[in-house]
């Protein structure tokens, strides 16, 4: 047993009801934090012994992870009827947080053609509740600021294309970067600000055990409420970078035709919020603009992930990625330069050695 998993077990061990706690381990994430389950009474009661659930305890070693964001948020989001785990038991200085166990149940593990509008109708109500979360003076959320932004997209360069495909950039192509990173950006910064999970996809929304419908229709009147967590780097920021996150899936993709249907319901569902103006076209250009945004970044980190933290399993959602960025930026006349150059000189590369970026059309 590591150190770790020590103190731990002697941290949970001394709560009334978890006594005889053994942690398991659960799946874990992208980060150092670790995540394991545990079993006892629900409040301790001798009188109740058989009153039994699990718990999440979470391990975010203090040197690697910083969990009084993670808590500030979820308290704070619990309290405005967010669906984020409760904290029950906390040790700061530690980095262990005992939660409410949501399950295993991913969505997208549930996901499939039947099941996809109960279960994406319920991720876009909860999200446009998390968008009208209004800061107090406890809980400030950073903005998601030009810096930020280009501190993103400087992922795609630095950790892709130079550090797994082994490109050498020459400054036409470093100024071509830099063109279209600004396009993307002040196109993110002229977007109506919310309140932004900013990893809002389907590995982080977990479903109730027993809640997907054998056929979920399309009238849009089923729909499952999803359990949100990995929420501790929320920002203010875009109206549409968390709907980007959840619709162009880096783990899984649908055809557009869907995608434009759950996407035109969100934007009449926020509309309707009063938390934005915009017209069908407008929207759909944030849209489209932020997805690249998004995408940059997140094929730096997975590439990342890879070269300095051993964890080539991300890999495979690479291309997946990359599909993405060809598509969107093929519709934008602005970025036919950045197209052109993505399609003849990084998507060969990351075909040779990644994988193909053709299995991953919608």
């Amino acid at each position: 047993m590591d150190n770790r998993l020590q103190t731990l077990t002697r941290w949970v061990k001394q709560f009334p009801g978890l006594e005889h706690a053994e942690p398991e381990p659960v799946a874990g994430d992208a980060s150092f934090r670790r995540y394991f389950r545990v079993f006892g009474s629900v409040s301790g009661d001798p009188d109740r012994p058989d009153d039994r659930r699990s718990f999440i305890v979470m391990d975010a070693p203090p040197e690697h992870e910083d969990c009084r964001a993670f808590v500030a948020i979820a308290r704070h989001w619990h309290a405005q009827g967010i669906a984020v785990p409760a904290i029950l038991r906390e040790d700061l200085e530690q980095g262990l947080l005992l939660l409410e166990d949501f399950g295993d149940n991913l969505m997208l593990g549930a996901l499939n053609e039947s099941s996809a509008d109960a279960l994406y109708h319920g991720a876009l109500d909860e999200l446009v509740a998390i968008q009208q979360v209004r800061a107090t003076a406890e809980y400030l959320l950073p903005p998601y600021n030009s810096e930020l932004l280009d501190r993103e997209m400087a992922l795609f360069p630095d950790w892709l294309l130079t550090g797994k495909l082994g490109m050498a950039l020459d400054n036409s192509e470093l100024a071509l970067l830099d063109t279209t990173f600004a396009l993307l950006r002040e196109s993110a910064l002229a977007q109506p600000v919310v309140t932004v999970h900013r990893d809002y996809h389907s590995r982080n929304l977990l479903v109730p055990p027993g809640a997907v419908p054998a056929d979920s229709g399309n009238d849009g009147t089923d729909r499952v409420r999803p359990g949100v967590i990995d929420f501790q780097d929320a920002v203010c920021g875009p109206v549409t970078y968390d709907l980007v996150s959840l619709l162009k899936d880096c783990y899984i993709n649908w055809p557009a035709h869907r995608v434009e249907q759950w996407q035109e319901r969100f934007r009449q569902q926020t509309l309707s919020a009063g938390l934005h103006n915009a017209d069908h076209d407008t929207f759909n250009q944030w849209f489209e603009l932020m997805g690249m945004q998004r995408h940059l970044k997140a094929a730096g980190i997975f590439a990342r992930l890879d070269i300095r933290d051993g964890k080539p399993g991300f890999l495979r959602d690479i291309p997946r990625t990359i599909c993405y960025l060809v598509q969107a930026s093929g519709r934008q006349p602005a970025l036919r330069h950045f197209h052109a150059w993505l399609t003849d000189r990084v998507l060969p590369a990351v075909e040779t050695t990644i994988g193909s970026v053709e299995t991953h059309q919608p």
